[in-house]
C-alpha cells in the first residue's frame, strides 16, 4: 500500500511476468492480479491507516482509466504466449529438466496436448546458454522463456519490446474563483459536546465512524500564586495517543499538532504552553486516517487519546489530567451543517476576503466555484499548496489529502530478485500524493461547487485543476 508520509512502490513488470510464468510453469492454472485497475479511495474509504486516497497501485491500467506502459503490453503478450500453451498444460502436469546450476526447464507433454516448455534462469547476476531439445538458448538472468511447442520461444519475461508511457499534468485553463472561507470555533466546542464523562474514552467507540474527528476537552484553574507565573516561565504538556493525529488548542488557540505514521502509530506531543490564572480550557481535536483493513482482533486496535495528559512545572510537579472530566464532541461544525455539500444549511456565514491571510489558519472550509474543462482528458485537482484535510465537488467526496513530504530510498529500481516492499521506490521529495483523480461525471458544465477542509493551514489559490495526459518515450 501507499501510505501517507511513505513512498510510492513501482514493480517492474520484468518481474511481474516473471512471477506468473513462473506459477504457470509449476501447475498453476490461476493467476488474480492485485490490481490490474487501479482506483480511488473517494470520501473516507481509505484504509490501513495512513493509505493514500490514490489506489492507482502502478496498475496495467491506472487510476485515471489510462493503460501503462509497458506494463499492458508485456503482460498481454506474456498471457498470449500462455493461452499457446493451452493444450499441454491441460493435459499434463509438468517434467522438471535441469539444465544448469541456475537453469531449469519446465516441459509438458502428452500424446494428445502436444508439447510446451518454460526455460528459466534464477541467477540474480548472470545470463546463461542452456542447450534444450538439441537447441542453444540464452536466458537472461531473473527470467523465464515460453516455447509452446518446445522449440521457439514466443515470450521472454525480461525482454520489454513496449516503449514506457510518460505521464504528464498538465494545466488547464479553468479559473476557480468566488473564493469564500468558514472557521471552526474552537471556543464553542465545550459548549456543543455531546457528553462529559470522567477519564479518557477510546475515539472510534464514540464516533463509530461518522467522522474523522474527535474533540477531547478539559479544564485546569491555575492559581494566582502558581511560581512559574511570577517567573514567566511556560509549562509543558505532554499527551500520548494512539493516534493518528491530534490538534491541541490552549483557550482557543492552536499550541501545536503532532501525527503518527504507518510504522509507529502510538506517539506523543510536548510542547510549553501558556496558561493565566484562573480556567483554563485544553481542547485536543484527534483524527483518525482510515481504519484497520486487513489482520486480526481489530477489537484491540484503539485510536485517540488514550493518556497520560500531563502538565509539568506546576508547584505541585506534575499533573496528569487523564482522569479529570472531559467533554467530547464527534466531528467539526462543517459536517454537522454538511458544507461540503451544495445545499448545505443557507445559514452558515461563509466570509468573502482575500486568501493571502489564511495561510497558516487552522481548521478553515472553503468554498469556490469553477466551469468544467473541455474534452475527455481525466482531471485532477492538485492539492500542493494545502497541508492536510477533505475536499469535495459538487457534493462528491473526492477524499483525503495530505501533502506531507515522502520519506524513502529512491536510490534506483531493479527488476531482478523477489518484489519486496523495500525496493523501486518513487516519489522522494515531493508529497505521496499531490494529485486527487475528479471523474468527470461528477461534473456540470458551469459553477461546480469546490468545498476544502484545510486542518493546519495552506494557500488554497494554488488548487488548480490539472488534465493527466500519457505519451511514450522509446
Amino acid at each position: 500500500f501507499s501510505d501517507f508520509g511513505g513512498p510510492n512502490y513501482q514493480r517492474p513488470v520484468e518481474d511481474l511476468a516473471f512471477a506468473v510464468a513462473r506459477f504457470i510453469q509449476k501447475g498453476g492454472s490461476f493467476v488474480n492480479y492485485y490490481m490490474y485497475h487501479g482506483g480511488t479511495n473517494f470520501g473516507r474509504t481509505a484504509g490501513g491507516p495512513f493509505i493514500t486516497t490514490s489506489y492507482d497501485y502502478d496498475a496495467p491500467i491506472d487510476e485515471y482509466g489510462l493503460i501503462r506502459q509497458p506494463k499492458y503490453d508485456h503482460l498481454k503478450e506474456l498471457h498470449k504466449a500462455i493461452k499457446l500453451c493451452e493444450k499441454a498444460l491441460l493435459n499434463s502436469d509438468p517434467n522438471i529438466v535441469i539444465l544448469g546450476s541456475y537453469e531449469k526447464a519446465h516441459v509438458f507433454s502428452s500424446e494428445s496436448g502436444g508439447c510446451a516448455a518454460f526455460l528459466s534462469n534464477y541467477n540474480l547476476r548472470s545470463n546463461a546458454q542452456v542447450t534444450f531439445n538439441n537447441v542453444h538458448y540464452n536466458l537472461p538472468r531473473w527470467s523465464i522463456s515460453i516455447l509452446p511447442d518446445c522449440r521457439n520461444v514466443v515470450f521472454n519475461t525480461a525482454k520489454v519490446g513496449t516503449e514506457a508511457s510518460r505521464v504528464q499534468m498538465v494545466p488547464t485553463n479553468v479559473k476557480i474563483e468566488s473564493w469564500e472561507t468558514f472557521n471552526e470555533d474552537v471556543h464553542s466546542v465545550d459548549d456543543e459536546s455531546s457528553m462529559t464523562v470522567k477519564g479518557l474514552l477510546e475515539q472510534l467507540n464514540i464516533t463509530r465512524d461518522t467522522s474523522d474527528y474527535l474533540w477531547y476537552t478539559t479544564s485546569v484553574r491555575i492559581s494566582s500564586s502558581e511560581s512559574f507565573l511570577r517567573k514567566g516561565t511556560p509549562l509543558t504538556l505532554s499527551i500520548q495517543t494512539a493516534g493518528h493525529g491530534i490538534h491541541v488548542f490552549i483557550n482557543g488557540q492552536l499550541s501545536g499538532s503532532a501525527f503518527g505514521t504507518q510504522q509507529k502509530r502510538m506517539f506523543s506531543f510536548t510542547k510549553n504552553i501558556n496558561l493565566h490564572p484562573g480556567e483554563n480550557k485544553i481542547s485536543i481535536l484527534s483524527i483518525a486516517v482510515g481504519l484497520p483493513n486487513i489482520g486480526p482482533h481489530f477489537e484491540t486496535r484503539n485510536i485517540g487519546v488514550q493518556g497520560p495528559v500531563v502538565l509539568h512545572g506546576l508547584d505541585e510537579g506534575k499533573k496528569d489530567l487523564a482522569w479529570q472530566k472531559w467533554s467530547y464532541k464527534v466531528g467539526l461544525k462543517g459536517e454537522a451543517d454538511n458544507l461540503g455539500s451544495p445545499n448545505s444549511i443557507p445559514s452558515i456565514d461563509w466570509t468573502r476576503g482575500s486568501l493571502a491571510t489564511l495561510k497558516q489558519r487552522p481548521l478553515t472550509w472553503y468554498k469556490a466555484f469553477f466551469n468544467a474543462p473541455g474534452g475527455d482528458d481525466p482531471l485532477a485537482l492538485d492539492m500542493s499548496g494545502m497541508g492536510k484535510g477533505q475536499v469535495w465537488i459538487n457534493g462528491e467526496s473526492i477524499g483525503r489529502y495530505w501533502t506531507i513530504s515522502v520519506n524513502g530510498n529512491c536510490s534506483g529500481c531493479s527488476y531482478v530478485g523477489a518484489f519486496r516492499q523495500t525496493k523501486c521506490h518513487f516519489g522522494c521529495g515531493g508529497p505521496t500524493q499531490q494529485w486527487y483523480h475528479v471523474p468527470r461525471s461528477w461534473l456540470k458544465p458551469t459553477r461546480n461547487s469546490l468545498v476544502v477542509f484545510e486542518e493546519i493551514g495552506g494557500d488554497a489559490s494554488k488548487i488548480s485543476i490539472v488534465k493527466r495526459l500519457t505519451a511514450t518515450d522509446k
